[in-house]
């Protein structure tokens, strides 16, 4: 049932993945709610305790399970790990290393060091996730730079939307929150985006790995004409679109 359990984690803890990994083909969740289910819980890890040592150290778990993965030792049991084992090779292990380090920043309440570290920290997490979704599904290395830059933007999008919460909890969610500096965040992104095309110049499965970008664009295209809307909690499209969209992108992925 760890399979079950992985999708149920995701359900609950990540709806936007959870509905982007239903809209895939059914060998495709195979692979991406094991590794959404993991991102769950690495997320999560920071923010149920407010001691930061206890933090680091379910970190440091989650880094330890990875390491055993990469060294084809005996996973430690875990609804997650197990299945993470039969979705990771060694290469997969050791880049997801660096996404669970990456979020050692949610652990302490400083700011980004500047626009650089905050770049890095987006394509570390969401976008080292999403390379690692599509790599396992059998995307070739030089997808990688256009997959990563994919995340990037589906990341900076959400971490946007989540920024007035973010600064609720006593977080520092942005170098400079100038909403001219959060439209050009929001307009880079969508450059890159652009370049990097729908589907990274994939083909077949390995594009369900980009299903949860579905409302990237529009999203970023909103905070870049209403910067303001950031700081107001008030980013997002309507429900009715949202499902469109998806509904739109799982058809032509199942006709790739």
């Amino acid at each position: 049932m760890s399979f079950e359990a992985c999708a149920a984690i995701v359900e609950k803890g990540d709806p936007e993945r959870f509905r982007a990994a239903m809209a895939s083909p059914v060998a495709a969740r195979r692979v991406l709610f094991p590794l959404y289910a993991f991102n769950v819980q690495v997320a999560r890890a920071p923010w149920v305790t407010d001691e930061p040592m206890i933090a680091e150290m379910r970190l440091q778990w989650w880094r330890d399970a990875l390491e055993e993965i990469a060294e084809a030792r005996v996973v430690r049991k875990h609804e997650v790990t197990t299945e993470l084992a039969e979705v990771l090779d060694a290469e997969g292990a050791q880049a997801l290393d660096h996404l669970v380090a990456a979020r050692r920043w949610d652990v302490y309440k400083d700011t980004f060091e500047d626009a650089a570290h905050f770049r890095e920290y987006l394509e570390a997490t969401a976008g080292e996730l999403m390379w690692q979704g599509a790599r396992a599904l059998g995307a070739p290395e030089s997808a990688r730079e256009a997959v990563i830059a994919i995340g990037h933007a589906t990341g900076l999008a959400r971490f946007l939307i989540a920024a007035p919460t973010l600064e609720d909890k006593g977080r520092k969610p942005l170098v400079d929150g100038r909403p001219e500096a959060i439209a050009q965040l929001a307009q880079e992104a969508l450059t890159r985006l652009r370049e990097a095309g729908r589907w990274a110049g994939l083909s077949g499965l390995p594009r369900a790995a980009l299903l949860e970008s579905w409302e990237a664009a529009p999203l970023l295209q909103q905070i870049a004409r209403q910067p303001d809307r950031v700081a107001q909690n008030s980013v997002g499209i309507s429900p009715f679109r949202s499902r469109l969209r998806l509904a739109r992108r799982a058809a032509r992925l199942a006709r790739a």
